[in-house]
């Protein structure tokens, strides 16, 4: 756990107000706290100041911060919110919050943002949904752009008692929404922590490979660069590997959104995976058995990630 103390920004009928990080921002009737009925969205807040060339002795080195693919991050919040009956706060409003988080972030290097949106109170005073945002440093041991990689993972692959239909024509099941219901989330990961992993893989019944509880999933097998599609499937759709197959298709490569076998992540030339504060994270081993990790192909999927 990072020992900087992260950022927190609250939206509140004025604007955006930096608040202590351990001043209450949520009241025990908030239903995102006490049902979950929220969504949020995480993206790399980037130190751009690491490739500035400047002659100015006070000026290098001096952190500058800006949030990669904002205007993505915010349109898939925007879908979640939606699907959810959540009316949001303008775009205005969200963009004038995370600038006042990132604004107030002064520590150097990369970092995450969350932005967090509640219903709001349930039986308290109207005040509509509740919004804010928090910025916290990345994690040691991710991959850094600019070079530095991590270990391949362990993983371990779980069901998620569903065939890979399942949330065809039932939006109700709110397949593809960030919501803040993440207890499933956390709970498949601890179980793989308990089976001696890293992280997990999600499974459908029927033997097709869905996305890790935080992360997407990114498969390079005979030459193509592949992805879980969305949909029926459920999985949320992932920025960073939209980005990294737009990439490898503009380098030449062939790239898709198609449903993998499980089994066929054994014989992969690669898997990784993928969030947008994480990076791509390769996978080394599966359920025991290892994963071609090539070195050549790790760098290109750091590469086209931005990494």
């Amino acid at each position: 756990m990072s020992s900087v103390p992260p950022v927190v920004a609250v939206l509140g009928p004025d604007g955006p107000r930096i608040v202590a990080p351990d001043e209450p921002v949520v009241t025990v009737d908030d239903l995102g706290l006490t049902r979950g009925d929220g969504c949020f969205d995480s993206a790399l807040v980037v130190d751009t100041s690491r490739s500035l060339r400047c002659d100015d002795a006070a000026s290098k080195g001096a952190p500058h911060h800006r949030v990669r693919d904002l205007e993505e991050h915010l349109d898939r919040l925007d879908r979640s919110a939606a699907a959810l009956d959540l009316e949001g706060p303008p775009r205005a409003a969200w963009v004038a919050l995370v600038d006042a988080a990132v604004d107030a972030w002064s520590t150097p290097g990369d970092a995450s943002i969350k932005l967090v949106l509640t219903r709001g109170r349930e039986w308290g005073p109207e005040a509509g949904p509740t919004a804010f945002a928090v910025v916290t440093a990345r994690p040691a041991g991710r991959p850094q752009r600019g070079g530095g990689g991590s270990d391949p993972l362990r993983v371990v692959t779980l069901t998620k008692g569903h065939p890979s239909d399942a949330f065809v024509d039932a939006p109700w099941l709110l397949g593809g929404v960030k919501t803040l219901s993440y207890v499933v989330n956390v709970a498949a990961q601890r179980e793989g922590r308990r089976r001696g992993a890293d992280d997990v893989i999600f499974t459908t019944t029927d033997g097709f490979a869905l996305d890790g509880p935080m992360a997407g999933l990114l498969v390079v097998r005979e030459g193509r660069w592949l992805s879980t599609p969305t949909g029926g499937t459920g999985i949320l759709a992932s920025v960073s590997v939209a980005t990294i197959l737009d990439a490898a298709a503009a380098d030449g490569h062939e790239s898709a959104f198609e449903l993998v076998r499980v089994e066929h992540l054994h014989d992969a030339d690669g898997v990784w995976l993928v969030a947008s504060s994480r990076g791509p994270t390769p996978v080394g081993e599966i359920d025991g058995r290892p994963v071609r990790v090539d070195p050549d192909l790790v760098s290109q999927a750091a590469r086209y990630a931005g990494f």
